[in-house]
C-alpha cells in the first residue's frame, strides 16, 4: 500500500467511452481515485451513487474523481448511464493500476482464497502527492468523508 506524502504512481487507462485518462492530466487538482470490486452490485453502486449525488460539491472545489476497477469500458459505460454517474469511470482489466495501488488482496470465500479488489481509495493532492489514504471504505459515508478531508487540507 502507497503512503501518504509519497508520489502517486501514474497510469492511463480508458474510461466509459474510451478516452484514455492519465493522472498527469489533472496535474493542479485535487483527486479522489477510489478502487471498487464490481460495477453494478450493492456496494459499489451504493458508493458510486453517494459520490453521484455530492458530486456538485467536489466541483465547487474543482476536485475530481475517478473510479477504478477490472471490468470492461462497457460494463462501466452501463454502469455510468444506469445510475447517471457524472464522473470518470476508468477499466483495469489487466489489474496493472490496482496492483500498483495495491488494491489487491487475498481474499477467501467458502474456504478457498483468491486475489480480489479492495474497496479503498486515495486523495491525491494538486502536486500529485497522495494527501490521505482510505484503507477501509464504508461505501456509505465516504463521498462526505473526502469532501471534509478536502476542506481541512485547503485550510493548512
Amino acid at each position: 500500500m502507497l503512503k501518504e506524502n509519497s508520489k502517486a504512481p501514474s497510469f492511463k487507462l480508458k474510461d466509459q467511452d474510451g478516452k484514455f485518462h492519465s493522472l498527469k492530466d489533472y496535474v493542479g487538482q485535487n483527486v479522489l481515485i477510489y478502487f471498487y470490486l464490481k460495477d453494478d452490485t450493492p456496494g459499489c453502486t451504493k458508493e458510486a451513487c453517494m459520490i453521484r449525488d455530492d458530486f456538485h460539491n467536489f466541483e465547487k472545489i474543482n476536485a475530481k474523481v475517478l473510479g477504478i476497477s477490472a471490468d470492461s469500458v462497457e460494463s462501466h459505460k452501463k454502469f455510468e448511464e444506469k445510475y447517471k454517474l457524472p464522473f470518470t469511470i476508468l477499466s483495469d482489466e489487466k489489474k496493472e493500476v490496482l496492483e500498483k495501488y495495491g488494491a489487491l488482496k487475498e481474499k477467501s470465500m467458502f474456504g478457498k482464497k483468491f486475489i480480489g479488489i479492495q474497496r479503498m481509495s486515495y486523495l491525491v493532492g494538486d502536486d500529485g502527492k497522495i494527501l490521505k489514504v482510505y484503507k477501509n471504505v464504508k461505501p456509505e459515508n465516504h463521498a462526505k468523508e473526502v469532501l471534509e478531508d478536502l476542506k481541512n487540507f485547503s485550510k493548512k
